[in-house]
C-alpha cells in the first residue's frame, strides 16, 4: 500500500501530524493507499506559497504558460495507462472504461483549452478605453470523486492558462489520481507554488480554502448541498464562487421519435459510471399511449449491459464508489418501491464490492422523491405525459437545470428544447463534446466549464481610460 504526501511549493511534504485517510478500491474493498489529512496550518502554507508565486506567474508571457501546460499534457499522454489503472482502482470502474472515458476522453478538452489560449486576446481596445483581462488570483479548486481526472482538467487547465495559481483539494474518495497532476507539474518544472496539492477532508481543507482571505476564488464541483455550504463560507470574504452542482435531468421522448435509438442513448447516460454523473438523464418523460412498447424496450436494452466486477475486462459497468454511496442508492430504491412500481431490477452481484444492479421504476409521480432528488446510481424513473405541454412542465418541475435530451421530429424537438430551463440539451442524439460550455440553471450551479466560457471563469476585467 502506497503512502502519499502533500505537494507544496514544488516539494513533497510529509504529513507532520500522522493523520491519514485510507483509500479503498470499491470493486474489491481493499485498501490501496493512504493520503494526508491536511490541517489548517498545512493549507495556509499552500495558500501562502501560491500567493507568493502569483505575481510572477500572472506576468509571464501567455505563450510560456501554454508551454508549461502543453508539457503537462504530454506527461499525461505518456502516463495514460498508469492514470487509467489508478482511476480504475479508486473509482471501481472497468479498466478500459477508465482509460477511454475518464482519461483519454478529456484529452480533447485539454487540447481545446490550449488552442483557445493561443488565440486569446487579453486586451480589447475601445473608443476611449481599454479592457484588460487579468487572472483572478489564487484559486481553490475542489473536485469530486466521480470523475477524478476529468474534473481536474476543467478547473486546473483553464486557471493556469489564464495566469492564476491553484491550490487543488481533490475528493477524499478518489484522491490518488490527482497525484499525477503534481507529478506533471514537477516534471515540467512549473514554478514553485503555481500548483499546490493538498489532500484531506472537505470539512477541514475545503472549509479553510473557502474562508481564507487570500483565496480569491473557489471552484467547486459536487452536490448542491455542498455548493450551498461553500457559498455561505465564501460570503464573508466576498470571493468569487464557481459551482457545478447536482442534476435530475430529463430524457424527453416525443411521439415520432426512434424509440429504440432514443432509449439506448438515455440509458447510456443512466448507466454511465454506474449513474454517478450529475448529467445522467434519470427522468424519462414518455408518451403514455406507448407505455407498453417503451417499457419492453427499456428492459431489453438494459439486459444488454453487463453489470459486473470491475476486475472483469468484459464488464460494461462496475461498482459504486463507496459503501456510503451504495447505502444511499439502496435507500432511494426502497423509497421508490413505496412511491412507484418497480418495473425491472437486475441480478445482484455476488462477491466483494459495492455493486448495484440497474433499476427501473414506472408510473412515477413527477413530485415523488425518486423523481426530484439526485440518486447518483443506475436508477431510472419513468414519468408518463399526455401532451407536449405537460412534458415541458414536468421537465421544468425540479430545482435543477443541468442537462437534458429531447428525441422526436427535428422541428418539434427544437421547440421543446427551447422551453426547458437547463444548461445543456442534446437533440436526437447529437454528439456530446466536453469542449462546449457546461453548467446549470437554478440550483445546478453558477458559471460554466469548458470552451471559451470555461477559460473566462478565471479572469477579472480591468478598464483603463485612455
Amino acid at each position: 500500500m502506497n503512502v502519499y504526501s502533500l505537494y507544496i511549493n514544488g516539494d513533497w511534504i510529509e504529513n507532520e501530524f500522522d493523520d491519514y485517510i485510507e483509500v479503498e478500491n470499491p470493486g474489491t474493498k481493499e485498501i490501496i493507499g493512504k493520503v494526508p489529512a491536511a490541517n489548517e496550518e498545512e493549507v495556509n502554507k499552500a495558500v501562502e506559497g501560491a500567493l507568493k508565486a502569483f505575481p510572477k506567474w500572472k506576468n509571464l508571457d501567455p505563450k510560456e504558460r501554454i508551454n508549461y501546460v502543453q508539457g503537462m499534457y504530454e506527461y499525461f499522454k505518456k502516463k495514460v495507462d498508469k492514470i487509467a489503472k489508478t482511476v480504475h482502482s479508486e473509482l471501481g470502474c472497468p479498466l478500459d472504461f477508465a482509460k477511454q472515458r475518464h482519461v483519454e476522453g478529456y484529452f480533447a478538452n485539454i487540447e481545446d483549452f490550449i488552442k483557445l489560449a493561443k488565440e486569446y486576446e487579453f486586451v480589447e481596445v475601445y473608443d476611449g478605453y481599454e479592457v484588460y483581462k487579468e487572472p483572478v488570483g489564487v484559486i481553490g479548486a475542489l473536485t469530486p470523486w466521480n470523475f477524478p481526472f476529468g474534473q481536474i482538467v476543467k478547473k486546473v487547465i483553464p486557471a493556469l492558462l489564464m495566469g492564476n495559481v491553484v491550490v487543488l483539494k481533490p475528493s477524499q474518495g478518489t484522491p490518488l489520481t490527482s497525484y499525477y497532476w503534481a507529478e506533471a507539474a514537477h516534471e515540467v518544472g512549473l514554478p514553485d507554488g503555481v500548483f499546490q496539492l493538498v489532500t484531506g477532508r472537505g470539512s477541514e481543507v475545503g472549509n479553510v480554502l473557502a474562508t481564507h482571505k487570500d483565496v480569491d476564488m473557489v471552484s467547486f464541483t459536487g452536490s448542491t448541498k455542498g455548493g450551498i455550504e461553500i457559498s455561505k463560507l465564501a460570503a464573508d470574504t466576498v470571493k468569487r464562487v464557481s459551482l457545478e452542482l447536482g442534476g435530475k435531468s430529463p430524457g424527453i421522448l416525443l411521439e415520432g421519435a426512434d424509440y429504440e435509438k432514443a432509449l439506448k442513448s438515455i440509458l447510456g447516460t443512466v448507466y454511465l459510471n454506474v449513474g454517478q454523473s450529475c448529467s445522467a438523464k434519470t427522468r424519462l418523460l414518455a408518451p403514455r399511449k406507448d407505455k407498453e412498447k417503451i417499457e419492453k424496450l427499456l428492459i431489453d436494452i438494459t439486459k444488454e449491459y453487463k453489470f459486473g466486477s470491475s476486475q472483469d475486462e468484459n464488464a460494461d459497468v462496475g461498482a459504486l464508489q463507496s459503501k456510503k454511496q451504495f447505502d444511499k442508492v439502496s435507500g432511494y430504491v426502497e423509497v421508490g418501491k413505496d412511491e412507484a412500481e418497480l418495473l425491472y431490477q437486475g441480478e445482484k452481484f455476488e462477491g466483494e464490492g459495492y455493486y448495484f444492479p440497474p433499476t427501473i421504476f414506472t408510473e412515477v409521480d413527477q413530485n415523488a422523491k425518486i423523481a426530484q432528488e439526485e440518486i447518483f446510481g443506475p436508477v431510472l424513473s419513468i414519468i408518463y405525459y399526455d401532451n407536449v405541454d405537460e412534458a415541458i412542465e414536468i421537465a421544468n418541475n425540479t430545482i435543477y437545470g443541468l442537462s437534458g435530451m429531447v428525441f422526436g421530429p427535428e422541428e418539434e424537438a427544437r421547440k421543446v428544447a427551447k422551453e426547458i430551463r437547463t444548461g445543456q440539451l442534446q437533440i436526437n442524439d447529437a454528439p456530446f463534446t466536453h469542449n462546449a460550455p457546461f453548467g446549470g440553471f437554478k440550483q445546478s450551479g453558477i458559471g460554466r466549464e469548458g470552451s471559451i466560457y470555461g477559460l473566462e471563469e478565471y479572469i477579472e476585467l480591468k478598464t483603463i481610460f485612455v
